[in-house]
């Protein structure tokens, strides 16, 4: 080690092996001499240990700082700066003595100018670091880096005025000038400082935007972006936002009277431009403020008396009337009525008639008073018994309920489940698919004349469809309490139904009444996976379906361990998320258990097929959630995501990822966007029976499926335990949204040895039941029948094509008692993804690499080159903010990137992308750790 001229008479002691080399300040130096191992008088010193080490520095303008080391037990401190001792004059040394230990402590300071830090040129920073020597040896600080505090004076983006409606998403961007420290940025409103933590209305990214999730009238304000470092404090200029409200007409008043009373006149109602009021220059309502309608008023007609009538005969009061009637005219349109009375009588005797009463007149009315009571005696006869007919039928009435009642609670079945009938002597085959053309030539008349269009052929036959009846065997099922989501096992006589598990609200509430509209989760083998996860992660994936759900490492609580489960829920047994015009594009998907808290969004990857390599956007494409009531509810539409929205969705061509923080049932939507028309991947998979076929009749099942990996793994199962065999690859056919059908024929038999049993020339699958996707699996079957047992050889040409747009041909040459080698499309086991990866195992990035990444990219940087740049690179950044509100926008994206990489998950890409935007330092750590 050399020595500084001015450390002085320093005295240095190295210790190689068992020698001690001792050096002065003169140019004599003595030879080495062999000294005893140990000095019995006095034990050994230890090495010296810092109790205070240099601290990083800033030089304000031209103040020096001060470095400062503390060590002990020290014979001498000395520092070293940048690779050079500092003179011993321009240290300032203390020395005192530990009470405890009575070790010496040494305490050293130094002054560094602003000048010792601008002599040094190069790329590293200016440093200093203690080295403290005892008679054991030397021991040295840590670096301490001193540079010189400055920020300047221009913002590199100020914030701008903007004028929002109400309610509405605004952003103001703000990049602080460049400085050292980097500056810390704070918002103004109105000079008052904005803390998001007191309103959260407000929210400030990592890159220092401000973000007002929905603009209020007191949001209207000047706002000012202010960046702040050791050194000096700037203010960016100031960003009026104004809030404004356009106005709204409120309801129309009622119509008016009409302005004439007699004729044709007017009526009028108003309305105001008050509901909302326009403020802030908002708006005035369009339209006018009034409507006039012409009306018209009859005129009052005041009634007259006719002519009076003749007398009537004198009767026995020894008078006579006569009468009139007010319609000479009747009183219209609110006119008096005549005056007056309308009979007139007078003794038509002239007083000559006598009024006593004779006994034969007596006589009459005894008679009649008895009529009239035998007539009052009958009818209370009547109604008596009436009243009791009533109430015994009452009784009946109710002895019926009570016995439906008890009925009722005798046979109730709690979940859904239903009995079979037993009334039903021919049940449908378990696994028998819906055949489109079963019942096409066995119904004649009304029937087969309904089912044609005006326009359409007599050749056309019309599909029917019947739905798919799977066995599920009787296991025991874990379900979740939604409170603890502590798991249970639950045995099957319960009354839950084979294969259903209940939802996590109905399995909370075990004491309560359960909520058996919630939706169930089929367990076919092969639909469903599941694994215990911890706070390590993992991925679970259903083998040959494309559903799989990554959970990146901390998205569990440290400490907890959960049984996670992914299932594909059958189409016959959910509620399917399409209406309308919308049609189902992926399977629908629940990943659970649902209601668990979760540190972190996780990756559900989901297959799909739409048709998206367009160059006009075609669809629009909605994500949906099933409640646990069974409704769906839209979680997001592509294209439209707001802060509020609850997920991220990375669309590919082939299946998209949502990036999602609560667990449950989703799946994809989908409708056209016009003008254009949008278009389905579909798969068209030929099956035929297995051989050897010992039957003159044979039979050709088309398949029309999306083309996902799942609904052809449907299939290819299906087929399997019907004995069907798949005769070549399938194709694919982009189906349009055109009301169009899908039209199969079958040509070129050869018909010396085969006959066709199809009477029409072609079979046509309704358009509706294909693009709703609720038919599921769709196929047309063509039945063939050979002119004898020797036959054996079939070559045909089946041709299937959308009315007025695409179509594929099947060109097919068989031997129909050769046994075909096993065929499927589908990857082999040696390829196939594991069904569940626990722990770093799962995951392509290690974890150190993951930390250094976000470490050196969430921080937002000046020039950009920080996690937005990594989220372009990827093909990541249609929503930019959806990442700015996590804590760590970096290790999303790599989790992101992780999902859309698990087949073929190298680190080439990622490596790219960081070589293009520079950052070297990591991929000297990706070289050396990973795979890369």
């Amino acid at each position: 080690m050399q020595r500084d001229q001015g450390l002085g008479p320093l005295v240095l002691l190295l210790l190689v092996g068992g020698y001690v080399v001792s050096g002065t300040e003169s140019s004599d130096y003595s030879e080495a001499e062999v000294l005893p191992d140990s000095f019995p008088s006095a034990p050994a010193e230890p090495l010296p240990e810092f109790l205070l080490e240099p601290e990083d520095a800033f030089i304000v303008k031209n103040r020096p700082v001060q470095l400062r080391c503390r060590a002990s037990p020290a014979t001498q401190i000395y520092f070293k700066c940048n690779g050079e001792w500092v003179n011993q004059n321009d240290h300032i040394t203390r020395e005192s003595l530990d009470q405890i230990t009575g070790l010496v402590v040494r305490e050293v300071d130094i002054s560094v100018a602003r000048t010792q830090v601008e002599e040094l040129f190069g790329l590293e920073d200016y440093w200093c670091q203690c080295v403290a020597w005892s008679s054991a040896g030397t021991t040295k600080s840590n670096r301490a880096y001193v540079r010189i505090a400055y920020l300047r004076k221009n913002f590199e983006q100020e914030p701008l005025g903007r004028e929002v409606r109400l309610e509405q998403e605004v952003l103001l961007q703000c990049r602080p000038p460049e400085g050292m420290p980097a500056a810390e940025v704070d918002w103004v409103k109105n000079e008052d400082v904005i803390d998001p933590s007191q309103d959260s209305n407000f929210l400030i990214t990592i890159d220092h935007d401000l973000i007002i999730k929905q603009a209020r009238l007191s949001d209207t304000a000047n706002y000012t972006c202010v960046a702040r470092n050791v050194v000096a404090k700037r203010r960016s200029s100031t960003a009026t936002l104004i809030v404004y409200v356009s106005g709204g007409w409120s309801s129309w008043t009622e119509w008016s009277e009409c302005n004439a009373r007699c004729g044709r006149g007017w009526q009028r109602r108003t309305r105001s431009c008050t509901n909302p009021a326009p403020l802030n220059g908002g708006a005035f309502c369009e339209g006018p403020p009034f409507q006039r309608v012409t009306c018209t008023t009859l005129c009052p007609v005041d009634g007259g008396w006719t002519d009076w009538a003749k007398w009537s005969a004198c009767g026995t009061e020894c008078t006579h009337w006569r009468s009139r009637e007010c319609q000479a005219p009747p009183p219209r349109n609110g006119g008096k009525h005549c005056g007056g009375s309308m009979m007139e009588s007078k003794n038509c005797t002239e007083g000559l008639c006598a009024r006593s009463k004779s006994p034969e007149q007596c006589m009459g009315v005894a008679v009649y008073a008895g009529l009239v009571g035998a007539l009052l005696l009958c009818v209370i006869l009547v109604l008596c018994v009436g009243v009791l007919a009533y109430r015994r039928r009452c009784r009946h009435l109710h002895g019926d309920i009570t016995d439906s009642s008890s009925a009722l609670t005798a046979a109730f079945h709690p979940g859904n489940y239903k009995p079979p009938r037993h009334d039903n002597p021919h049940p449908l085959h378990p696994s028998a698919p819906p055949d489109l053309t079963a019942t096409a030539g066995a119904f004649r008349g009304p029937l087969f004349s309904l089912q044609q269009g005006v326009n359409d052929s007599p050749h056309k036959i019309p599909m029917t469809t019947s739905p798919l009846l799977d066995p599920l065997p009787s296991l025991k099922i874990k379900v979740y309490n939604a409170s603890t989501l502590s798991s249970l096992e639950l045995p099957v006589d319960m009354g839950l139904g084979d294969g259903e598990i209940l939802s996590l609200k109905s399995v909370g509430t075990m004491g309560r009444e359960r909520d058996y509209h919630s939706h169930t989760l089929s367990r076919e083998p092969g639909q469903s996976t599941s694994a215990t996860l911890g706070n390590l992660g993992g991925r679970l994936t259903i083998p040959n379906t494309g559903v799989s759900l990554l959970v990146p490492p901390g998205t569990i609580p440290q400490g907890k361990f959960y049984e996670m489960y992914l299932i594909i829920n059958k189409w016959d047994r959910t509620t399917l998320p399409s209406e309308g015009s919308q049609t189902v594009l992926s399977p629908v998907v629940s990943c659970g258990p649902s209601g668990m808290l979760l540190n972190r969004p996780v990756v559900l990857t989901l297959p799909h097929c739409a048709q998206l390599d367009t160059p006009t956007p075609d669809w629009t494409l909605t994500l949906k959630t099933q409640t646990h009531q069974g409704a769906w509810e839209e979680v997001l539409t592509v294209g439209e995501e707001t802060l509020s929205s609850p997920c991220y969705l990375q669309l590919e061509e082939e299946c998209c990822h949502v990036l999602m923080e609560q667990l449950g049932t989703y799946g994809l939507v989908g409708q056209s966007c016009p003008p254009q028309p949008a278009c389905k991947r579909l798969q068209l998979a030929l099956f035929a029976p297995r051989a050897p076929c010992l039957s003159l009749d044979y039979s050709l099942r088309i398949y029309c499926i999306h083309d996902t990996p799942h609904a052809l793994k449907e299939v290819l199962d299906l087929e399997r335990s019907l004995g069907g065999v798949l005769l070549e690859d399938p194709k694919p056919l982009f189906f349009k949204d055109s009301y169009h059908n899908l039209r199969l024929s079958i040509h070129d038999i050869p018909h010396t040895h085969w006959r066709s049993k199809l009477l029409a020339k072609y079979q046509e699958i309704p358009f509706y039941h294909i693009w709703s996707g609720s038919q599921r699996p769709l196929h047309c079957t063509f039945s063939l029948e050979r002119g004898g047992l020797a036959v054996s050889q079939l070559s045909c040409k089946i041709c299937v094509r959308q009315v007025e747009g695409e179509g594929q041909i099947f060109q097919l040459h068989t031997d129909i008692q050769e046994t075909l080698p096993p065929h499927s499309p589908l990857p082999s086991g040696g390829t196939c993804l594991p069904s569940s990866q626990v722990g770093p195992f799962a995951f392509r990035l290690p974890d150190s690499i993951r930390q250094k990444i976000c470490a050196s990219l969430d921080a937002p940087s000046a020039r950009g080159c920080d996690w937005r740049l990594l989220a372009h690179s990827l093909g990541f950044d249609r929503y930019l903010n959806y990442f700015a509100t996590k804590p760590s926008p970096t290790g999303v994206l790599l989790d992101l990137w992780e999902a859309c990489h698990q087949a073929d998950a190298d680190l080439v890409s990622l490596a790219t992308a960081l070589e293009e935007m520079g950052k070297s330092e990591v991929l000297v750590v990706m070289t050396t750790d990973g795979d890369c």
